[in-house]
């Protein structure tokens, strides 16, 4: 890992440099946040209806995050939308007391969307294409690391009991959070294509931009090989929003896991993440970035089927369960980013960002009350979801890298 941070400079290095204080109390929170909102009154049903209509305010958001970050600049951006979703949320929910309080905070938390858009160009803008897949790695290394802290919400929880340890940490992550936010801008440096793009849109009204997103989706459309990749990290952030929403309170309800030892999970699940890193990583090839892909989606399934078949109180299997979670994750999730990445060309980055958020958003929008209404039925049917979302993503890598082999076939016999 020391030998690939080096080849990462300039505003990657700084983005990346302080996101444990983002990803740590992040961790130390998100175990614990669906079953918080249960002790507080919140339904199963309300917490999949605050999911959505969360997200409902995220497409509206995403829709504008290209016209912000383009017309502000990614730093400027990425500051003032960082800090009204991220740190007037936390605090929001550090004093929630009942359905209205958690409504509120998903409202404020959806204009995550900006500083989403703004922060993905400030990372790969100015990183050479062929080393933004090791920025992901490193940014889910860092990510692991942050799990690797997710216990200290369970030592939190047995000491003050649930209500109390989770406002504790949601302060602890207002400080953390807003501490990164602003070191991070004072660090980084507008890009180039965001100088640009700033003095481009130093006139150009929304409606303006709303009709460039017409053309910008009539080429994406057009490019079959990115409509199939959209679809894939649309699929993976549909079962992710999911697995946030259900996973921690399928432990508990369904396994009967009690709830101040979940915190184990994550922390099983970055350690085994650390010890594939420093082990497979380095021996992992660019090329065969599909078919880590495919591999990683179908282990990822294999762990929730595993979850699905446990019985109650089944810790063996949980953590079994949580390191093949771990493992597909990270052949997955940093060669997918890099993919997307490298598929939107950087003049239109911000503005095919925005739209890629749009439709994430729209298609994801029925998981949170899917999964509520589902789970009222039966607690297994979100996670059958997430196994089905992986295995429509296996079939559609596969259409991907045939189309793409054709595509790279074509252009070496016209070359």
């Amino acid at each position: 890992m020391p030998r690939v941070w080096r080849r990462i400079q300039g505003n990657a290095r700084n983005c990346l440099l302080y996101e444990p204080l983002f990803l740590i109390p992040f961790n130390m929170y998100m175990t614990y946040a669906s079953i918080y909102m249960l002790e507080l009154g919140v339904s199963e049903t309300q917490i999949g209806l605050i999911t959505s209509i969360g997200m409902a305010m995220q497409i509206l958001t995403s829709l504008i995050s290209g016209h912000l970050t383009d017309k502000m600049g990614r730093r400027r951006a990425l500051l003032v939308y960082d800090l009204i979703s991220w740190s007037v949320a936390t605090l929001i929910w550090a004093v929630s007391q009942n359905f209205w309080f958690f409504l509120a905070a998903a409202v404020v938390n959806s204009f995550q969307r900006v500083p989403t858009t703004a922060w993905y160009c400030l990372l790969v803008e100015d990183t050479d294409p062929e080393d933004r897949s090791i920025v992901f790695t490193i940014l889910m290394f860092i990510g692991v690391i942050g799990g690797l802290f997710a216990p200290l919400g369970g030592l939190f929880v047995s000491q003050f009991t649930l209500v109390p340890a989770m406002r504790i940490m949601y302060v602890i992550a207002f400080i953390g959070m807003t501490i990164m936010m602003i070191v991070r801008h004072f660090t980084t440096h507008e890009t180039a294509i965001g100088l640009k793009k700033m003095e481009e849109s130093s006139k150009v009204s929304l409606s303006d931009t709303i009709t460039e997103y017409k053309d910008v989706m009539k080429l994406i459309v057009a490019n079959k090989a990115l409509m199939i990749i959209f679809g894939v990290y649309i699929l993976f952030n549909f079962q992710m929003t999911l697995r946030n929403t259900y996973l921690s309170v399928y432990w508990v309800d369904a396994l009967h896991i009690n709830d101040s030892i979940i915190s184990i999970f994550p922390a099983i699940s970055s350690a085994a993440m650390i010890l594939f890193l420093m082990v497979a990583t380095p021996r992992l090839k660019e090329r065969l970035a599909n078919q880590y892909m495919i591999a990683g989606f179908l282990i990822s399934a294999v762990s929730f089927v595993m979850l699905l078949t446990t019985g109650p109180g089944n810790i063996t299997a949980t953590i079994i369960s949580t390191v093949l979670m771990a493992i597909g994750g990270l052949l997955a999730s940093p060669y997918l980013e890099s993919s997307i990445q490298n598929a939107i060309d950087d003049h239109n980055r911000a503005k095919v960002f925005s739209i890629l958020g749009v439709l994430i958003l729209i298609f994801t929008f029925p998981a949170g009350i899917l999964g509520g209404w589902t789970y009222t039925i039966n607690a297994k049917f979100p996670l059958v979801f997430i196994v089905v979302a992986f295995l429509a993503s296996v079939i559609m890598m596969f259409l991907y890298a045939r189309r793409t082999s054709r595509a790279d076939l074509h252009s070496s016999i016209s070359g």
